[in-house]
């Protein structure tokens, strides 16, 4: 893709003082000294103004190409990106990561309370926050937009993108809506950001959003490092379950069930024979889901039995084995989440079990 490094107001940045840019604030605020492959231009269409699709694999750095620009835009420049994200709970886990490392981020939706939403939104008239994430639903409430189209918005990027496709494997109607960000913010460049996107779905998302000559990057999605194993399934599969974790012994893993039911039992017999385990499902309520959100990613929590209610946006590099303890939906749900092992790169395996 013709792509050049600009600012907003196009004048061509020098690759090496682009470079150097680019890489203190990596090394600052992720550790890293390099991007992975096409983080590089997903980054410069953002700093270029340009509308983009990013599809890249599960772990393979999607979440970065939306918080690196509005850290390289210059004096001047709008740096404020809005963050479209599905999940109270992925947004919470990102944003406290980035506060964490210094990242001036914040979120609103549904689960803030009045009196930080107002300090939050204070915040960013003051021009503190670099990154807001705003759940769809919040996003379209009475008089956000409105609010939003008097700030100076750089861009706006839309995580999990797939699912304001109908073609897609977890289509939401809410997302639908989204369009309406082009005349509430014109001009504002949209990025949508997905780990799974047929081509079908992929010219979906770009229509429904009404893209400007999108710069489309899709990553290659094969993981080396994943081994995967598909067995028939003996009974319930609790034995076999087992017999998997017992090669992770005090490792991150997830099970993936069908049912809540059955997450429910395969924890019970799990913790029965010495797991660290928990189960986790829509069912339960929020405080509930959201401890057990918190034990796994701060390694409390070994193992957690789930429907496919949990896991988007989960980022622990170290799971070491996904099980699916029934078939999942689709292959694009099955590559998503069996995505979610070996995120570090170091060697995992993905077993599925069907009947």
């Amino acid at each position: 893709l013709p792509l050049r490094l600009t600012n907003r107001n196009g004048n061509v940045l020098t690759p090496p003082l682009a470079r150097a840019t680019m890489r203190d604030a990596l090394n600052r605020y992720w550790g890293f000294d390099t991007l992975r492959p096409l983080q590089a231009e997903a980054v410069e269409a953002a700093l270029a103004g340009r509308d983009s699709l990013v599809v890249l694999p599960t772990g393979g750095g999607k979440s970065l190409c939306y918080q690196l620009p509005p850290l390289l835009r210059g004096p001047g420049e709008p740096a404020f990106t809005v963050v479209v994200s599905p999940l109270i709970a992925l947004m919470k886990d990102q944003v406290d990561g980035l506060v964490l490392a210094g990242y001036p981020a914040a979120a609103l939706h549904g689960a803030v309370s009045a009196t930080d939403a107002a300090n939050t939104r204070r915040a960013v008239d003051r021009g503190e926050v670099k990154l807001l994430y705003v759940s769809p639903e919040r996003l379209l409430s009475e008089g956000f937009l409105g609010w939003l189209s008097t700030k100076r918005v750089a861009a706006v990027a839309i995580d999990e993108a797939h699912c304001i496709s109908q073609w897609g494997h977890d289509f939401r109607p809410e997302y639908r809506r989204l369009a309406e960000l082009r005349s509430a913010l014109p001009g504002v460049p949209v990025h949508a950001f997905t780990a799974t996107a047929t081509p079908r779905v992929r010219e979906d998302i770009a229509a429904q959003l009404n893209m400007v000559d999108p710069a489309i990057l899709v990553g290659v999605f094969d993981r080396p490092n994943l081994s995967y194993r598909v067995l028939p399934r003996v009974g319930t599969g609790e034995e076999q379950v087992e017999t998997v974790l017992r090669r992770h012994p005090g490792e991150a893993a997830i099970v993936y069930c069908i049912s809540r039911k059955q997450t429910e039992s395969m924890a019970e017999t799990l913790v029965s024979r010495g797991f660290s385990a928990a189960a986790y499902h829509a069912g339960l309520d929020g405080n509930t889901r959201s401890r057990v959100q918190d034990e796994f990613l701060g390694e409390r929590l070994d193992v957690v039995v789930a429907t496919v209610a949990f896991g988007m946006g989960i980022d622990r590099g170290d799971v070491r084995a996904v099980i699916h303890a029934s078939m999942p939906k689709s292959i694009e749900a099955y590559q998503q989440e069996t995505g979610r092992a070996g995120r570090d790169g170091l060697p995992a395996e993905c077993v599925l079990l069907y009947a």
